[in-house]
């Protein structure tokens, strides 16, 4: 009985320790602490999102992504490396992060962080840990803000990110200090700890324009949709290309096509990127191209080459016809937020230029293309109609009413305007005046210094008959 007893001591001085230590944690809360719900997978940045609001410092958690220094490709929210960047860069010392120890010594070395992070409560600082979500077998890691303890009840209270309007919420300290281990070895376990010591420097900002961490959850949100795992993403803002080709590919038509044309089209004509992020996808060939099209917005496509969807935000490209189809597409979208009130007339003239394009003294610049031949053709035959005519035609006459030459007469106009050096100046001028000129007649009629337009479409098929392609 002695020796069992002598067994039995150092277990009873264990539990005496720990009573006397949860005796010794008084009540603490730190109150009035703002609640934000995380966006998907933004749990971290939520926290320490409410830490800078009750500071007085007006902060969301788009700004808290973009001082992490993450990667907006990767489509995830910071982990714990990430955070603590965030963290020290708005003006927070966070300290020691990661605390690791024996598994033999969880219980003692739990209990001396939480005591850490109690001596910080009282003195009105928060703390961030990196815990699991909870004790199912398969669970996240997850971030919670701690905001105080209340003693009497041995509960930790915290502000979850995960949940909406759940601001002090509570937790047993057991169950706590049970869920926040990061168990990745059998013999070493890891506590995450970010102890949210202010400075003078705390800085923030309520994001008003497109930031990374808008790619990042849109990126997020995209993966969930991959036909396969064939797919690779190259981020080329204002877009997020998608393609089914070699990563290499992807990437040429990314950097070469896109960004070239972005850059140049931005230049010449648009200030403004699309209103909401848009996809491009390439597929590589007719039968992925049209099989997915199905799958990812449940149709098929009316043209073999691509098409720009507004509803869809989407690009949708058979990209083994080339590149062309993808310029005149990327046209669009910035029509749409540059040009709200454009005539289809003229946004598919614009498109349609850039079909074949090139790069002249840093300028990109449209050349003829396949559309000519019939047009010449139309020309000959005088059939192609008034440019009046051409520039007064609704939506549904331009599209679905086309007596055949309503694309071609539209790019070859965009293209005289061009090689006359009046093509910049006629967008310019349209959309300022498209309010007293919505069909961009007048306006025509004034940057081509004439108000005699039967004259000049004779003198432009003249020209046009001249092309070659």
């Amino acid at each position: 009985m002695q020796r069992i007893a002598l067994c039995l001591l150092p277990c009873l001085f264990a539990l005496s320790a720990s009573v006397r230590g949860s005796e010794e944690l008084s009540s603490v809360m730190i109150r009035d602490v703002p609640h934000v719900r995380q966006k998907p997978d933004f749990c971290g940045e939520a926290c320490l999102a409410m830490a800078l609001q009750k500071h007085g410092i007006k902060a969301d958690q788009d700004f808290v992504f973009d001082q992490s220094g993450l990667s907006p490709l990767l489509g995830r929210g910071c982990y714990t490396k990430e955070l603590a960047q965030a963290t020290a860069a708005v003006g927070f010392r966070p300290g020691k992060v990661w605390y690791r120890f024996p598994v033999g010594e969880a219980d003692r070395s739990l209990n001396q962080l939480f005591q850490l992070i109690h001596s910080d409560l009282k003195k009105g600082r928060m703390s961030i840990v990196c815990m699991h979500y909870d004790d199912q077998p398969v669970t996240t890691e997850h971030f919670r803000l701690i905001v105080g303890y209340d003693a009497g009840r041995d509960e930790v209270l915290f502000h979850e990110p995960a949940q909406k309007d759940a601001a002090y919420q509570r937790m047993a300290r057991a169950k706590f200090l049970k869920l926040w281990p990061l168990k990745y070895t059998n013999e070493e376990w890891t506590a995450v700890l970010l102890r949210l010591e202010e400075t003078d420097a705390l800085k923030g900002k309520v994001s008003s324009e497109r930031t990374d961490a808008d790619y990042a959850q849109h990126i997020h949100a995209l993966k969930k949709r991959l036909p396969d795992e064939s797919f690779r993403i190259v981020l080329e803002k204002p877009f997020v290309v998608i393609g089914n080709e070699a990563e290499a590919m992807v990437q040429g038509h990314a950097t070469n096509t896109v960004a070239w044309a972005v850059s140049h089209l931005k230049k010449q004509y648009f200030s403004k990127d699309p209103l909401e992020i848009v996809d491009i996808w390439l597929f590589k060939d007719k039968e992925t191209y049209e099989a997915n099209c199905v799958k990812l917005f449940g149709r098929k496509p009316t043209t073999p080459y691509g098409y720009y969807s507004s509803t869809d935000k989407a690009l949708v490209m058979n990209i083994s016809t080339g590149g062309g189809t993808l310029v005149h597409e990327i046209v669009h979208p910035f029509i749409e937020s540059n040009f709200p009130d454009c005539p289809s007339w003229f946004n598919e003239g614009l498109a349609s230029l850039y079909e074949q394009c090139r790069e002249v003294d840093g300028r990109i610049m449209g050349s003829t293309n396949w559309r000519l031949n019939g047009l010449q053709k139309a020309i000959s035959d005088r059939s192609v109609p008034p440019f009046e005519t051409l520039c007064r035609t609704t939506r549904t006459e331009f599209y679905n009413e086309d007596p055949g030459t309503n694309y071609s007469q539209a790019r070859y106009l965009c293209y005289y305007l061009q090689e006359h050096g009046l093509l910049q100046e006629y967008y310019h001028q349209f959309n300022r005046n498209c309010r007293k000129d919505p069909s961009g007649y007048q306006t025509l009629m004034k940057v081509l210094e004439t108000e005699d337009m039967a004259a000049f479409k004779e003198r432009w098929e003249a020209w046009t008959a001249t092309l070659e392609f």
